[in-house]
């Protein structure tokens, strides 16, 4: 196999982006009426790429794990994110230029800010390599940031450097304190930047003509699952642990959605929630993944202000109780498995744990599976213990009972003291305040009560009630000890919950996958694997001639009975320049049908990436799933450029 340099030419993310827009991966929505910020539509390869993506998520969690698949309404009546703690939590800190009023996100301008003064720093001592320096200027362009290469303290790097690894971890008024104390002005304009306020991240709506039902388009998709928790339940013959899966669209209100497709305001999710007994959060299967080795950067390296990541097994992790239990590791390593099977780039993969002040209302334990691009370190799934937050608000506020009911295998005996009371007498002697009295011992502990129930025995006996004493005689009161026979053990399961961002994965899985050619540079290629190619083969037949159509059909019938998904491309330019515009596709395999095909019933096989070929029979199937380039090599001689014809 002949090798291939990726790398001859540092990564251009222009040329990344013209290709992109060129063969419509995918498009700013509404362009022809001036775009939208935040809004894009998918062209073919785009939505033939998330789709493949999606696809192989469904088969790696849903159907591998035996996963409930749901499909819950957008709308959502606002009473639900009322309870959910959504309406009051579900935001982001903003700060307004004080003379222009444009709005940016408080963290990302101190981000981006301080980044840029730390590149020109690099700059200043000589030290921005360049390929570091393609990176910067891209940045500065995209940002707009005008940075002179301006030595700094080495202190002052010092400081700036802990401020970046620990800027998760900042409160809203903090970021404000930071704006000031290090100059952090609007880099458009110069201007100095107001207090940051919170900005509610959902989009508000109604349902019905009147308006009186307010409603939100959900921002996640996870409130659908704990809603219908008791259908899940039962369908799951009343057994826990399971777990539902739902892929769908969410809405988000970003801020400044100047990202591209990694900070959008309409998304497609997939989110997973597992429910687990709070006493038992093991995980079955968790030996078959505890060897994998991954790459962490917990919560108190970066309170350090460092950044370092440790390459830790996952076993390791949860036994030092860096990764809070086995299910939330098992999901940790399963969210790996898949990001790697899809083509992200493992050295540019780590799992960050969230800090306390970034940690989200509801979780007890997070990390987010973060993709390095040309943006820098994106969050593109979160894997959160939610505990039973969402299950016990949702049963407080509607008084339906989202619990599980288990039968014990041994019933639990216990005893304890029982307060009863003479309602009659107590009425009568204590009128008003007998039910106070009734709440007051019925709120007491059992030494409280044990306590009580010795001073009845001598008589009578005192309780404070409202700042008031009240006397109570055996006339009034008496405890007893009972013993209590419990069968059923009720409870509220936890929920581990990892959640996926399909456009932020596709995104960098783009970027990973883009490359140029060593011996020119305008000949641009994806490199995406076959499970996820928008393409799989490409039928480039040499010849427009009429006799070659049932050999195109023959083979193009072959593919599509073995679930692969071809294209033709029997247009008039030459065949390298064919095959040359798949690559930019990521279209990994390429048959070639000519004369010899006619005669000799043989093809060519072309890999995307090498573009060396083979030469094997029309009939000799080749489609099988598991079917490796490699395989095909040891199967098919190489093809020399020379088919004999007759």
């Amino acid at each position: 196999m002949a090798s291939v340099n990726r790398t001859a030419h540092p990564f251009d993310k222009s040329r990344l982006e013209a290709l992109l827009n060129r063969r419509f991966f995918y498009a700013p929505a509404f362009e022809i009426y001036g775009g939208v910020a935040g809004l894009y539509d998918y062209g073919p390869p785009g939505s033939s790429l998330q789709a493949n993506i999606i696809a192989e998520w469904r088969r790696h969690f849903i159907v591998e794990d035996h996963m409930l698949e749901l499909d819950t309404t957008i709308m959502t009546p606002a009473p639900v994110f009322e309870t959910s703690g959504h309406v009051a939590r579900f935001a982001d800190w903003m700060v307004k230029d004080e003379k222009t009023g444009d709005v940016l996100r408080a963290d990302h301008l101190v981000k981006n800010v301080l980044q840029a003064r730390l590149a020109g720093n690099l700059e200043a001592r000589g030290l921005a390599n360049d390929k570091d320096k393609g990176k910067d200027d891209e940045k500065k362009k995209k940002k707009k940031i005008k940075t002179a290469a301006v030595q700094l303290p080495d202190e002052t790097v010092e400081e700036y450097e802990g401020i970046l690894a620990r800027l998760d971890n900042y409160s809203g008024p903090e970021l404000g304190q930071l704006c000031k104390s290090h100059d952090i002005r609007n880099p458009d304009t110069g201007n100095q930047v107001g207090e940051p306020q919170q900005f509610n991240l959902m989009f508000a709506s109604s349902i019905g003509p009147t308006g009186q039902h307010p409603g939100f388009l959900r921002p996640e998709t996870a409130q659908g699952h704990f809603l219908n928790f008791s259908r899940l339940l039962e369908f799951n013959n009343g057994r826990v642990p399971f777990a539902s899966a739902q892929i769908g669209r969410s809405f988000r209100n970003e801020i400044s959605p100047r990202a591209g497709l990694l900070r959008v305001r309409e998304f497609t999710m997939g989110e997973i929630e597992h429910y687990v007994d709070p006493d038992n959060k093991s995980h079955v299967r968790f030996g078959d993944i505890r060897h994998i080795v991954l790459p962490l950067l917990d919560r108190s390296v970066q309170l350090s202000g460092s950044v370092q990541v440790t390459q830790m097994s996952i076993g390791e992790a949860v036994d030092r109780g860096i990764v809070a239990n086995e299910t939330l590791g098992y999901f940790i390593a399963r969210i790996h498995l898949f990001l790697l099977k899809i083509g992200i780039d493992p050295r540019r993969l780590r799992f960050r744990q969230h800090m306390a002040n970034e940690m989200a209302h509801y979780a007890t334990d997070c990390w987010d599976a973060e993709i390095e691009n040309s943006s820098g370190w994106t969050e593109c799934v979160g894997c959160a213990d939610r505990a039973a937050y969402d299950l016990s608000v949702h049963s407080a506020r509607t008084g339906h009972p989202l619990v599980v009911r288990q039968a014990l295998k041994e019933p639990i005996v216990t005893e304890r003291e029982v307060p009863e009371f003479n309602k009659k007498t107590l009425g009568k002697t204590l009128g008003r305040d007998a039910g106070l009295v009734q709440r007051v011992v019925g709120e007491m502990s059992q030494e409280e009560l044990v306590r009580l129930k010795g001073e009845l025995s001598q008589g009578s006996t005192t309780i404070s009630a409202d700042e008031r004493q009240i006397i109570l005689t055996p006339q009034l009161l008496t405890i007893e000890r009972r013993t209590f026979k419990q069968s059923i053990r009720e409870f509220t399961p936890n929920v581990i919950e990892p959640s996926f961002g399909f456009g932020r994965i596709l995104y960098s899985l783009l970027e990973h996958s883009f490359w140029c050619r060593e011996q020119d540079v305008e000949r641009g290629v994806l490199s995406l694997p076959p499970l996820v190619a928008p393409t799989k083969v490409l039928i480039v037949p040499l010849s427009a001639k009429e006799e070659f159509d049932p050999l195109i059909a023959e083979v193009s019938t072959k593919l599509r009975r073995g679930g692969i998904f071809s294209r033709v491309d029997d247009s008039n330019t030459s065949i390298g320049k064919r095959y040359a515009r798949n690559d930019e596709l990521g279209t990994p395999f390429g048959v070639t049908l000519d004369f010899a095909s006619l005669q000799n019933r043989t093809m060519t096989l072309r890999e995307r990436d090498t573009t060396d070929q083979l030469i094997g029979s029309i009939d000799d199937d080749l489609v099988q799933g598991t079917l490796t380039w490699e395989d095909a090599c040891t199967r098919l001689k190489a093809y020399d450029g020379v088919q004999a014809v007759e």
